[in-house]
Formats: structure tokens, sequence, C-alpha cells
């Protein structure tokens, strides 16, 4: 791995970016910079303040309506020529994975899913559960440090381990977005992970999945991951997985108010999600115009997770190991693949009017980068695939907030919302991977990260 668990251990009590500001801060703040956008209509407020008391926004206007109310003794930051927008939310992460892809002679070995398959054996044999949520701990903070203040955790976790990460962030234990816990991903056997060694397979696919086999286990694996407190539930659909058990599975995870983030990919798959109600699909690459119709209807969300479609990822995830001539042709094959199809499916999103948000599906290794620099390739991916700058805002703050069901907390910019916001140099609207270069960090009212201080 990139760093040492006792170097992982020593970055989490250490003091993170910002924090002594953030102790030292005044209960009231005024945050004030050259303009303000609203993601849901891309209306800008010029010159724009933002009061904010114990960690909620209070007022949002021009400075001078703001300091008018504002009492004496608050803290004011200045940011100058910045540009602020709401804190962005990663709708579909996996914070306690971090792939490295193996050599080519080891994924041409494996005769299943050669690149994913054996660092999420890595994770789940070859890491103590204490050690994976360290790791995952060091993932929340970069994600944070990069503007992501809210993330949707779908799987890949342990047992619990992301609903522990949730509470020791919640708790302020250590630094990291706010995290929704999906706990063990829900699958049918054979998926992600095949040909285990007989005498210990059992003991370790069930470290991270829960198993279906009829309707009742459905029921039972809702009930299995509710019992560590996860906030929805996550189930991966392929072509083996009945519409009865799917039906229970939603049917009981409402029944305990917990919403269900589908998996599907094929045409199959996502009309099994649709017909058993669930409440978004991830994914979706195979999705038709009268499944988008129907979704539509519904009112039911597609997370759109675009770490495809620029064209370049197997590439850049592949950038630290040996290529044959052969296997590096086979990689732009899928890259250039990845990029026609991310575009087919972007513009018909558009045109069906369906609801969507927007997620990393990050859970790789990518050389060179942290973890939130690896997320937030997702925008400009987005915009490769051809999704205009506004549509790309929306899905990762208001659209995401409201499939979230966190929209009256997250999402946008005012009063009576959580303090959570980052603010970038020039105007995304324009040039939208201003969001891979965040320069100011806010979550709850404390200051994260600010590097227009030091301008």
């Amino acid at each position: 791995m990139r760093t040492s668990f006792m170097a992982i251990l020593t970055l989490l009590l250490l003091a993170p970016a910002g924090a002594e500001e953030a102790r030292s801060s005044a209960v009231v703040t005024v945050v004030e910079a050259a303009r303000l956008i609203d993601p849901r209509t891309g209306h800008a407020l010029a010159p724009a303040a933002v009061l904010i008391e114990d960690g909620t926004i209070k007022e949002v206007g021009a400075p001078a309506q703001v300091h008018s109310h504002t009492p004496a003794g608050s803290r004011l930051i200045a940011l100058g020529g910045a540009t602020l927008l709401p804190g962005l939310i990663d709708a579909h992460t996996h914070l306690l994975l971090d792939v490295i892809v193996p050599q080519e002679a080891q994924v041409r070995r494996m005769t299943f899913n050669g690149e994913f398959e054996p660092g999420l054996l890595l994770a789940v044999a070859g890491m103590t559960p204490s050690a994976r949520v360290l790791l995952g701990a060091q993932l929340a903070r970069e994600d944070l440090e990069s503007g992501f203040t809210t993330v949707r955790n779908l799987g890949h976790s342990g047992i619990d381990g992301d609903a522990a990460l949730r509470d020791a962030i919640n708790a302020g234990r250590i630094p990291g977005p706010r995290m929704l816990a999906s706990g063990r991903k829900i699958i049918a056997s054979g998926d992600y992970i095949q040909s285990l060694n007989p005498a210990v397979a059992p003991a370790i696919a069930e470290q991270e999945f829960l198993f279906l086999d009829g309707p009742d286990s459905a029921r039972r694996a809702v009930r299995a991951n509710a019992f560590y407190n996860v906030d929805l539930i996550k189930i991966a659909i392929d072509d083996n997985i009945s519409p009865a058990e799917v039906s229970a599975l939603v049917e009981e995870a409402h029944r305990q108010q917990l919403k269900v983030a589908v998996h599907a990919a094929s045409a199959r798959s996502i009309q099994i999600a649709i017909d058993a109600g669930a409440d978004s699909i991830e994914h979706g690459n195979e999705v038709t115009d009268e499944q988008l119709r129907v979704m539509r209807a519904k009112g039911m969300y597609l997370d759109l997770t675009p770490a495809f479609f620029d064209g370049t990822f197997w590439k850049r995830v592949h950038a630290m190991t040996v290529l044959s001539p052969e296997f590096d042709a086979r990689l732009l094959g899928r890259d250039q693949r990845g990029r026609a199809g991310g575009a087919a499916l972007v513009q018909r999103v558009l045109r069906s009017g369906v609801k969507f948000a927007a997620g990393s599906d990050m859970c790789w290794y990518v050389p060179g980068k942290t973890r939130g620099e690896a997320s937030a390739t997702m925008f400009g991916a987005l915009r490769t695939a051809g999704m205009p700058p506004l549509d790309i805002l929306r899905a990762v703050t208001a659209n995401a907030a409201d499939m979230l069901g966190w929209q009256d907390r997250v999402g946008a910019i005012e009063g009576g919302k959580l303090a959570d916001l980052v603010a970038v140099a020039g105007d995304p609207l324009a040039d939208i991977s201003e969001l891979e270069r965040i320069q100011f960090v806010m979550k709850g009212g404390q200051v994260v990260r600010n590097d227009f201080a030091s301008h």
C-alpha cells in the first residue's frame, strides 16, 4: 500500500488541515466571496456573504445586508475573488477499498475479474477489520479535503466498517465527510469473487457480502444489515437474481424506512429494479429509453458512475504496471468503448428528463492522486461525455441531496441547511475542471482547508 498503517494512524492523530482554526473559531462566522452559485438555477449572487451560527447557515445575501445582522466579534473569512458552492456530494463511493491493479501476468492468470478480485480479496482476507477502517479513515479525509463533504458508501466495507467509520466521523474523533453507510452488499452467489479455496471461501465471502437464496433470505439480509444501523441497503443485480427476491428485499427495506440502491447494468436487471420499486439505479449502462420514461414517471433516480466515460481510466490505473503491446492495445480499446458508451448514455439521460445524480464509484488506487483527487476525475469524465457544467454541478449537489433524502440538510447554500461550503478560484460553469481544484472546504461551519488564506 502507498502508506503504512502506522503512518495512517499518525496522520489521524495529527490535527487535520484547518483544525486549529476551527477549534478557536467564533460561534458566529461570515464567509464572503466574489460570487455564490445556486446549483438549482445556475444563478450567481455577486458579491455574496453567508452568515453561519453553530454549524448552520442562518442567512445568505449581499455582504452589506448580512453584516447588518452579524453580531460584534464574529469571525470573517474573506475569500476574495472566489466562487462559493455547496459542499460536493459523492453519491456512490467505496471508502474502505483501494484496489491496486496487479501486473499483467496476474490479470491474465485470473479466470474472473482479474483486475479487481485480487485487490478485493487482499482487503477482505489480508487486512484485519481494524486496519481496513484505518485505511478508510485516510481515504475519507482525502475525500473531504477535495471538497466532498457528503458521501454515500455503497458496500465493500466489511461487515460494519462503513458504519463504524461514519460514527467516528460524526463523533468528531476523525475528520471526514458526512457518510451514509450501506453495510454489506447483497448479491447472488458467484458474483464478484469466484473459485476460492473451499476450506476458507464461506468465511471470506461472508465478511464482505450477504447472499440471496430466495425471498426469505432477501428479507433476512436486510435485517442483518439493519442490525448494524445502516442508512440504506445496496443490492447488486445481475441476471441471476429473481424479481421475487428483489421485490422482497425492497419491501423489507422500505418497511424499515431504508432506501434501496440497486447496482444494475443490463436492461433486464434494470427492469427488475424498476418493477420492485427501488429508490435509485446505480450505473444503468444499458437502460432503454422506455425504462428512462418509466423511471421519470415514478420519480426514480439514475445514479451515473462516470469513471470510464473519459476514455483514460484503464490506462491511468495501470500506469505503474508493465504492459505488453497486446495488453496496452486492449486497455486502449476498453477506454475507447467506455468513452463512446458514456457519451451515448449521458445524451439519452439528458433527453429523457429523468432524475439523475452522480458518483465516482471510486475504489481504485490511481497513481499520483489522493482518493479525493481520484474521485474528482468524475467531473471531467461527465464533461467529456457531453454533460453541461450546470448539470454536472447539480448532479453532485442538489440532485444528489434529494436522492439521498438529505435535501433539507445539504446540496445548496441557504438558510437552515448545514454550513457545508467549498470554493474555487474561477467559474465552474465556464470550466467544470475548477471542481478538481477546490481551494476552500468548510464542513458544519468548521474550516477544513483554506488555500486562499495564503494568497
